[in-house]
């Protein structure tokens, strides 16, 4: 595996924004520089909103699994997203654990290998906190048979990752050294992906399109400029 000591990760800050001020379904984190004044996530604010948000937290909690997972997406700033081979209809971004001490830029590295194949992928963002889903009562008990454990669910932190290889590359047989979890792959806008996940994990999943939104959004603006620039430019 490569190194990682040369990157350098970017942390956004998640802030609300005023009622006044529109925001796009997926650019809940306030960038820098916007003229939309912004108030801090306070505690009182979490208490009030603790309906809408899944529970995010600088450090895991107890009684769940540690997680990662990870959002990888083409120079078409569209995701990767894979079915399921033992759970019909299910489409999913990578994750996998993360063992006891390991460097957690380091193990979303290793599952994006082990489940895609893929090891052309440059670091874009980390998300600043912990998000965490609970098991449904049956995939609950199964889990524990397999793993010995009693989780509750799991804890993820999220990286973001731009595809730089060729598709060629992507092989969801993996690097070998685990069981393949899936079975076709697609490249899917941010709303097809939120429509394919499972209902348990989609609170998380919305949050990490709102973590990741800025840079989502980023082609849209680049797109638009260049077709304003082309319906100037004179024939």
């Amino acid at each position: 595996m490569e190194s990682c000591d040369g990157m350098v990760r970017s942390y956004y800050i998640y802030r609300f924004v005023t009622p006044n001020c529109p925001v796009n379904k997926f650019a809940s984190v306030q960038l820098s520089g916007s003229s939309c004044a912004a108030l801090p996530l306070t505690r009182s604010r979490r208490r009030s909103r603790r309906r809408e948000l899944p529970p995010s937290m600088e450090t895991p909690p107890d009684g769940y699994r540690r997680n990662v997972g990870i959002c990888l997406v083409n120079p078409s700033k569209k995701i990767f997203t894979a079915s399921r081979i033992n759970i019909p209809d299910t489409w999913q971004m990578p994750q996998g654990g993360a063992g006891e001490g390991e460097d957690l830029m380091n193990a979303a590295m290793r599952e994006l290998r082990e489940e895609t194949g893929v090891t052309s992928a440059e670091f874009v963002a980390e998300a600043p906190y912990w998000l965490t889903y609970d098991f449904p009562p049956q995939a609950r008990e199964r889990l524990s048979r397999r793993w010995g454990t009693n989780y509750k669910g799991q804890t993820q932190k999220w990286f973001l990752f731009k595809f730089t290889g060729k598709e060629e590359e992507i092989n969801l047989l993996g690097d070998g050294s685990e069981t393949p979890e899936f079975k076709d792959w697609a490249w899917l806008l941010p709303e097809r992906v939120l429509e394919l996940a499972v209902e348990f994990k989609k609170p998380v999943y919305e949050q990490v399109m709102k973590v990741f939104g800025p840079y989502l959004q980023a082609d849209a603006d680049e797109d638009s400029a260049a077709q304003n620039e082309t319906e100037s430019t004179p024939v």
